[in-house]
């Protein structure tokens, strides 16, 4: 993982996600909290990211997120579209965090329609850790292949959860 800026003004302009498509086509079920979840990190990212593809300046990027064959893939192309290159990771690594991460959310939306705030609060913050925990594990796999920072981590890697989503 790469340090943040110290501002947005000194960010590469470059070095950023210009737009994102997740390949959603597997995910069969969403709630509505899942999805504002989605949309969020969606508008967080565009907002302010840090991409950079190790040995690359042909940015700013448009990002394809998917899914195949127990594989995630990081489509990477310029602005016209055209191909710029891929990384595959495994999502073996992720499959405990991500379970983990499924099961505290569910916690933490059922307790937010009942719970007293500082059950919310105390679920909340172990929510956040293993998001924290997962966005440091993204950064770490991706080492070498794409620097980030760890906001961008933690917004990528909450697509990651998303697109995970299947019945």
């Amino acid at each position: 993982m790469t340090d943040t800026p110290s501002s947005p003004q000194d960010a590469d302009p470059k070095k950023r996600i210009a737009s994102i498509v997740l390949d959603e086509s597997t995910v069969v079920r969403r709630t509505p909290e899942v999805d504002h979840e989605r949309k969020v990190a969606i508008f967080d990212l565009l907002e302010e990211n840090s991409f950079a593809p190790v040995g690359s300046d042909a940015g700013p990027y448009n990002l394809h997120l998917s899914i195949e064959e127990n594989r995630l893939v990081f489509d990477i192309r310029d602005e016209a579209e055209e191909p710029h290159g891929k990384v595959i990771l495994s999502l073996s690594p992720f499959r405990r965090i991500i379970k983990d991460y499924f099961l505290i959310c569910e916690s933490y939306y059922e307790a937010i329609r009942s719970a007293s705030p500082s059950k919310i609060e105390s679920i909340d913050m172990g929510r956040r850790g293993l998001h924290n925990e997962g966005a440091a594990l993204l950064a770490e796999r991706l080492d070498g292949k794409i620097a980030i920072d760890h906001d961008t981590a933690r917004r990528l890697f909450t697509l990651i959860c998303v697109l995970h989503m299947k019945g």
